[in-house]
């Protein structure tokens, strides 16, 4: 029992860096607890946003298709991994797609 509270601490404290945009720190404490908890979808989620914002693209985008494999009508994942690739460039009709199943799956664009 006392890892499961070490990892629910440690999220917590992974939030907590992510809310201060410390995105890179809060990625470094999220991994393990994704490797641990890979079905934990949130802590995945929230390890993809902070490689988003932290510009580590590619693992952003390997984080979102397994969150997105994982729940294929997550919306927020399909605009998250959209705007991934856009901002990888050269990946317009991929971003395209995604945001558009996003858009159907009532996830607002803007």
């Amino acid at each position: 029992m006392p890892v499961i509270q070490n990892l629910a601490e440690e999220y917590g404290r992974a939030l907590l860096f992510f809310d201060s945009k410390a995105y890179s720190d809060a990625a470094l404490i999220l991994a393990p607890i994704v490797e641990a908890e890979p079905g934990h979808g949130a802590a995945r989620l929230l390890l993809a946003r902070s490689y988003y914002h932290s510009a580590q693209l590619r693992r952003a985008e390997e984080e979102l298709r397994r969150v997105v494999d994982a729940d294929p009508v997550d919306g927020y994942a399909r605009l998250m991994l959209g705007r991934t690739l856009e901002r990888q460039g050269g990946r317009a009709e991929e971003a395209a797609t995604q945001l558009r199943l996003a858009e159907a799956l009532g996830q607002s664009l803007v």
